[in-house]
């Protein structure tokens, strides 16, 4: 299998990432035993996730996914150096813990670390931005923990072109470590955010970008297409946005070249991220072996220019 470089990290990627966002939530821990073991077994080699998932699950506190990952690792018997894990620190997981202050990253992480059963952390990303704390503080935190061997690269998450071009400033400035990579969402339906300017400066700053929601919270894989199909799901609430005319065009272009081309539409969708420009991986979750066996599937399809052209064309 092709392997990736990511970015200036020194790690080297397959062309598709296992969403632990499932794990503790629509997949319990022996499903997720199960789907990790296939995966790595398959070739690929990285998994994300992060300290709050999966907060917005009833009775869950944060961290079940870390938990799940650390035990299965552990079981596995695989070696530590054969998984590359990310996870990330910033989100609210409650009575104040949240944000990216020098003192919540350094207590986080070692939740983090014992969850994981592990040593160290391969990729540590900030989740999400925090206006209350000075960027040069999370930087100077993520140097600590580089000195300390407990992570290997510092990246971001959810950070506009000039929020990625403030912190890769106060880096240079400063002596500091840079953020070596960007997990924006990007997908055919999303994909304003992240082209343009946010990928030039990827591209340019040799930043690598492993994207998330690649199949639109399940969207593209064409198992949503009415509000009626949402009734029971645990995505409904994120889908809804989707179901709209461009969508359903999306959608339509999906079906065709899933109807010349014998692939299903998620993995058109995924193949389609994988041939973007920029990107390094995109991240995409299963919750079962038939879902696994289609991701895996999408890091073998090659789309040809001519069917390129046409999601180009509908989702522009």
């Amino acid at each position: 299998m092709e392997m990736r470089r990511l970015g200036r990290t020194g790690l080297s990627i397959a062309p598709l990432v296992f969403g632990g966002n499932v794990f503790g939530w629509t997949a319990d821990e022996k499903t997720s035993f199960t789907l990790l073991d296939a995966f790595f077994d398959a070739g690929f080699n990285t998994v994300d996730t992060a300290d709050a998932y999966s907060t917005w699950v009833p009775g869950n506190r944060g961290g079940e996914s870390e938990t799940i990952i650390g035990k299965w690792l552990k079981r596995s018997g695989r070696s530590r150096d054969s998984a590359i894990i990310i996870t990330k620190v910033g989100s609210e997981l409650g009575q104040g813990r949240k944000g990216l202050s020098r003192r919540w990253i350094m207590q986080a992480v070692e939740d983090s670390l014992s969850r994981l059963q592990t040593d160290y952390i391969d990729i540590y990303l900030s989740h999400w931005p925090d206006p209350d704390t000075p960027c040069e503080e999370t930087l100077a935190a993520y140097d600590t923990l580089l000195a300390q061997g407990k992570i290997r690269a510092a990246g971001a998450s959810n950070l506009d072109a000039t929020q990625l071009r403030e912190a890769l400033d106060v880096s240079a400035a400063k002596g500091l470590p840079r953020y070596s990579t960007l997990q924006p969402e990007y997908n055919l339906y999303d994909r304003a955010s992240f082209e343009g300017n946010l990928r030039d400066l990827c591209i340019g700053e040799d930043i690598g970008v492993i994207s998330y929601f690649g199949l639109a919270r399940g969207f593209l894989s064409g198992k949503y297409r009415s509000h009626k199909d949402l009734e029971g799901s645990a995505r409904g609430g994120g889908v809804e946005k989707y179901l709209d005319g461009r969508g359903m065009r999306i959608l339509g272009v999906l079906d065709e070249i899933a109807e010349e081309s014998g692939a299903k539409q998620a993995e058109i969708a995924l193949a389609w991220i994988m041939a973007r420009e920029g990107v390094t991986a995109p991240i995409a979750s299963a919750t079962n072996l038939e879902q696994l066996a289609s991701l895996i599937r999408s890091a073998e399809l090659v789309l040809s220019g001519e069917a390129i052209g046409r999601l180009d064309n509908v989702s522009g």
